[in-house]
């Protein structure tokens, strides 16, 4: 007889006689250790949440493949040019022709930025536009300086100083980088809070408690604390990459997932304190009944993740780990230190609703309730199973077809931020006036026996509007190159600068004709690296357009690559945890139907409701991940208690009666994950948010539809056949 049924078999007697062997004074020592533990390392990590800027890049290239063409000039830049900055374009347009003396109080603005910590000397000349309404000047940002506050500092002085009926912008890579960093900037503290605040709330309603909530939510803060701690001095030492992208999901991640731990275990603790008085025995038993689900959903999750490392993308690579490390610590304080805090508090933490000492009514009910709602949905599962997963399965289905509406193929730069942003305002305005590349060229590194072979090529490029050489001889930092070569500096006669020349290589730059960001851009790059390819000209295309390009190739093949692999992991643990193949099999079709549903309904919001202009490659695999990672989760805790049941009642009763047990606590788990998961919406980064919808959708899909009825109904309508082939398939129930 398994436990389940000796729990609930027959009313049991006093447990005075029951009673752990364990001395009183370690049954006192071992929680008490266990909570200093845990408030010591929240109290070393908590300073480090307002730290991980220190550790942390959204440096798009330093996440690119090493062998990424994009990458490796990257690694190259600095050894043409001896500042090692990001240029911020400064544009500033009138609705009238520039009058000579707004030229001159606008240059002399621009002088005045030197005076800015982080604002690299060297600004280039103003350059007019042909309408006359505009100018641009190129001003260096040193690159290990706060970019956002510079900007900010920067755009604040230029509004200030700048002429009636003129307006400027900072606009290019330092412009975008400030969005960035200023996009992130909540993930410490708005992020957090909103999170928090909606796991308590719903907390509050689910246990109508508040000493219970509050214990949950430390142990989901703990873990959270002590994750950030080992992550921050793993990316201190080099180890892991860290962007502000992973340090959003590593919050959600952890608060969510603790959360839903520590219910499972609440939920296990309420059940033992209704039949065992003595509250060590029944933290005992609680922890032996959460430690095989919490386990195995936990490392599900870790395992899906870790797939991840197979990624050519860094930004992929290292979440996995990253991630893995929160999963961990997840796991660890809910097997640890909330059954350490409800030990110390006992039945009052579940103030005012205190679970009775009541084992005869717990053995008449049979260790199942007989009223609610769950048990309602048990008995009308139990009536019409096969019509029940049919209808569920096809509306899933219709729901899926909407993905072929999903356009994954990648942003431009300036619709990564959500709402105002002054560099995408700042593009557009350059976009009227300029070349739309002005200020993020492509770069070409080549021999330098074949740079007049390579400036050909870009200026035969209808896509790009002038081409220049790196050179140190040059006032500029570069000397334009025509047809004819490298253009002279001053009256005729004058030598043309020498270009500069590292490693026997020169380094090319092209100014696009259209914004770097665009499709048009992209076209021109790829272009251009197939006639440097189809003339032999051995050069390497990058800037950030090529590094757009290249990151999106990256998370295409990562997609098809990685999605099969997380499918087959996922599936084998589930057959070694169930003892089954039938079963596993079920768990994982129907996890990946209501991913492909979740994601077909997204598709259809993110076009027609909030009219978004595309996403990125990798949303679909970081919303498969999670979504089946995580809504395996709930598969999990709903199959094993299935099967603990199964084992003495029969399947198809062990269904009905597994189903009751824990819809409570795996509906509020959904709940808990999906507002974590919501709260990523705070953030205003395209990417955060599109995740945040699929995932806070797809697991409330998972929680009400798919564990609820789609997976129960057809394990029913199956029967024994789904432990094959496994002892169980040929058991028969124990009267």
């Amino acid at each position: 007889m398994n436990e389940s049924s000796r729990r609930h078999a027959a009313p049991l007697a006093p447990d005075t006689a029951r009673r752990s062997r364990v001395p009183r004074w370690l049954r006192i020592l071992l929680p008490a250790l266990l909570i200093l533990v845990w408030f010591a390392g929240a109290g070393v990590g908590g300073p480090y949440f307002g730290k991980v800027s220190e550790v942390s890049s959204n440096d798009q290239t330093s996440y690119l493949p090493e062998s990424a063409d994009a990458t490796r000039v990257q690694e190259r830049l600095g050894d043409f040019s001896e500042q090692n900055a990001i240029p911020a374009v400064i544009v500033f347009a009138g609705s009238e022709r520039l009058s000579d003396a707004q030229v001159e109080q606008l240059q002399t603005a621009v002088d005045d930025l030197a005076s800015i910590d982080g604002v690299l000397p060297d600004a280039s000349p103003m350059i007019p536009s042909e309408d006359g309404l505009a100018l641009e000047v190129f001003v260096p940002v040193d690159s290990s300086s706060e970019v956002g506050d510079v900007v900010s500092e920067m755009s604040a002085q230029l509004r200030a100083a700048a002429p009636d009926g003129v307006e400027s912008f900072v606009t290019g890579p330092a412009g975008f980088t400030a969005d960035l960093v200023e996009a992130f900037s909540g993930i410490d503290g708005i992020l957090l809070l909103v999170a928090l605040i909606a796991v308590f709330i719903i907390l509050i309603v689910v246990y109508r408690s508040f000493l219970l909530p509050v214990a949950v939510l430390a142990t989901s803060l703990f873990a959270l604390t002590v994750a950030l701690l080992t992550v921050w001095w793993l990316a201190k030492a080099g180890v892991l990459l860290l962007s502000g992208q992973t340090q959003g999901i590593l919050f959600i991640l952890v608060i969510g997932a603790a959360t839903d731990y520590s219910l499972l275990y609440v939920s296990r603790y309420r059940e033992e304190l209704r039949v065992q008085q003595d509250k060590w025995t029944a933290t005992m038993r609680a922890i032996r009944g959460s430690f095989e689900p919490i386990l195995a959903s936990g490392g599900t999750v870790i395992a899906g993740l870790l797939c991840l490392l197979f990624s050519d993308l860094k930004s992929n690579s290292s979440l996995g780990p990253v991630a893995s490390i929160g999963i961990v610590f997840a796991m660890l304080s809910a097997l640890t230190l909330l059954p350490s805090i409800l030990f110390a508090f006992g039945r009052a933490g579940f103030w005012p609703r205190r679970p009775k000492y009541e084992p005869e009514v717990v053995a008449a009910e049979g260790g199942v309730p007989s009223r609610g709602l769950w048990p309602r949905v048990g008995r009308l599962i139990r009536r019409r199973p096969r019509a029940i997963w049919i209808v569920t399965a096809v509306v899933l289905l219709i729901g899926a077809m909407g993905v072929t509406q999903l356009q994954a193929q990648g942003v431009p730069q300036s619709d990564l931020v959500l709402g105002a942003s002054e560099a995408r305002d700042g593009q557009a305005a350059l976009g009227e006036h300029f070349p739309g590349g002005s200020g993020s060229p492509v770069s070409v590194l080549v021999a330098e026996d074949q740079l007049q072979t390579a400036a050909d090529v870009l200026l035969g490029s209808d896509g790009v509007d002038g081409v220049a050489v790196l050179s140190t001889d040059s006032p500029s930092g570069t000397a334009p190159v025509t047809a004819d070569g490298i253009s002279a500096f001053g009256p005729p006669g004058t030598p043309a600068p020498e270009p500069t020349v590292s490693e026997g290589e020169v380094l090319l730059q092209g100014t696009l004709t259209d914004a770097a960001d665009s499709a048009a851009a992209e076209q021109t790059v790829r272009e251009l690296r197939a006639a440097f390819a189809a003339d032999g000209t051995d050069a390497l295309v990058g800037g950030v357009t090529a590094t757009a390009i290249d990151t999106n190739d990256a998370s295409i093949h990562d997609r098809t690559l990685i999605i099969p692999i997380v499918l087959l992991v996922i599936l084998v643990i589930l057959m070694l945890l169930l003892r089954s193949v039938v079963a596993p099999v079920l768990l994982v079709l129907t996890t990946v139907v209501s991913f492909g549903t979740a994601l077909g309904v997204s598709a259809l919001v993110f076009d027609f409701v909030f009219d978004f202009p595309g996403a990125d490659p990798a949303v679909p695999l970081y919303g498969f991940v999670f979504l089946v990672a995580l809504g395996i989760d709930y598969n999990i805790f709903l199959a094993t208690r299935i099967r603990e049941e199964s084992l003495h009642h029969g399947t198809r009763e062990g269904i009905i009666r597994g189903l009751s047990v824990t819809g409570g606590v795996i509906t509020s788990a959904g709940l808990v994950l999906a507002a974590t998961f919501a709260a990523l919406s705070v953030i205003p980064i395209l990417f955060l948010a599109q995740i945040s919808f699929i995932v806070a959708f797809g697991v409330l899909l998972d929680t009400f539809i798919v564990r609820a009825l789609l997976v129960p109904a057809l394990m029913y309508d199956i029967g024994p056949a789904v432990w094959w082939p496994s002892k169980l398939s040929r058991r028969r129930a124990v009267a």
